[in-house]
């Protein structure tokens, strides 16, 4: 077989060629700019098996390039992309495969709870929605829907018969703080025990930390009694080796000492130590107000997004064997959050909550 003769590009003008230079530039497309070097050098005189040796492509690549650059002009340039093959599975069986999905296997008459991709793309295949389907493809139809696996959660919603009057009371005293006293939110966080607290970190691939597995709790719990002063947004803490009343009442007069001047509107849930006798007594006769959350709405106090900071930055991760060093963690946790702490303003904005005429449920 002889040697195919030569083509070569139609003559380009001075206008052209700056083009294609621009287009070798500024090219985002790699088609595109791989079409337009071969039809640069082509313009130069440089045979079609020369250009497909340096671009490491075939002639056969080349000469339709250059064809299609003398028919079509700079249109030849622009890929040509025509979407992909065929779609194997249609609507419909998509529409079926995400309905499945959705479903409790145990409705099915499964012997399982919860669908892996494995799982459905058995059942899809036995139940003859699909001849046959790979995980992969299960997954792809799920992810296309916005279908993701997400981790079950508890609810409980609130049977407080006052629920709308006590979340409105408190809400005012975010949203108004009185102007006579001072808002702080009050609760427990805890048990504290010694034990490897799981975490997150960066860490290589592969290479994560290992902490030590432990079943005995010799040095028993302590238990951590804070307040978040709304005005400032600083915590302050005790940590007790027990919650009752005793400690709890104890805890409220080192507040009052704190601030000694004007009224405290304590906002706290329903803890039966928060409720006893002697803890209203001393608060009617020390000008402390207890503003109780309802019942199961824990959501409500504050103070809750601060123990899940203190939580993830401070315990998360480590392995303490004493109280003394866990409380020094702690300490240092504190020191630093308040030494950049503001006051606290705009509880939930935009919230449901805000407009809320029934029982709101608690998600934990």
């Amino acid at each position: 077989m002889g040697r195919l003769p030569e083509v070569f590009v139609r003559p380009v003008t001075m206008a052209e060629g700056r083009r294609l230079q621009q287009i070798g530039r500024t090219a985002k497309d790699p088609v595109k700019l791989r079409r337009a070097i071969v039809v640069l050098m082509s313009a130069q005189g440089r045979g079609a098996p020369d250009i497909a040796h340096l671009l490491a492509c075939s002639q056969e690549y080349v000469r339709g390039v250059i064809h299609d650059l003398n028919d079509l002009g700079f249109a030849a340039l622009n890929p040509k992309w025509s979407g992909g093959r065929p779609r194997t599975i249609g609507e419909a069986v998509r529409r079926h495969i995400r309905l499945t999905a959705l479903c409790h296997p145990r409705d099915l008459g499964l012997p399982f709870s919860v669908w892996s991709l494995a799982k459905l793309a058995e059942y899809l295949t036995a139940t003859g929605v699909v001849a046959s389907i790979s995980r992969e493809s299960v997954r792809r139809v799920l992810r296309e829907a916005h279908i993701t696996r997400q981790a079950s959660k508890t609810w409980k919603a609130s049977t407080d018969p006052e629920f709308i009057g006590r979340m409105r009371r408190v809400l005012k005293l975010y949203d108004t703080p009185p102007a006579d006293g001072r808002v702080v939110c009050v609760d427990e966080f805890g048990p504290l025990n010694l034990q490897p607290r799981p975490g997150r970190t960066w860490r290589p691939t592969g290479r994560p930390i290992r902490l030590r597995a432990t079943y005995n709790r010799p040095a028993r719990v302590r238990h951590m009694l804070a307040a978040l002063d709304l005005s400032s947004g600083k915590l302050v803490y005790r940590i007790r080796a027990r919650k009752r009343w005793r400690e709890f009442l104890s805890f409220l007069k080192v507040l009052r000492s704190r601030w000694p001047t004007g009224r405290l509107y304590l906002i706290m849930d329903n803890f039966s130590p928060h409720r006893h006798a002697e803890v209203r007594s001393w608060a009617a006769g020390s000008g402390v107000e207890l503003v109780f959350t309802p019942t199961y709405s824990s959501w409500l106090n504050w103070i809750e997004s601060e123990f899940a900071a203190l939580r993830y930055f401070a315990l998360n991760g480590t392995d303490h064997r004493s109280h003394t060093e866990q409380g020094e963690a702690i300490a240092g946790y504190v020191r630093r959050r308040n030494a950049r702490a503001v006051p606290k303003r705009d509880f939930a904005p935009g919230s449901v909550i805000r407009s809320w005429t029934g029982y709101k449920t608690n998600v934990a």
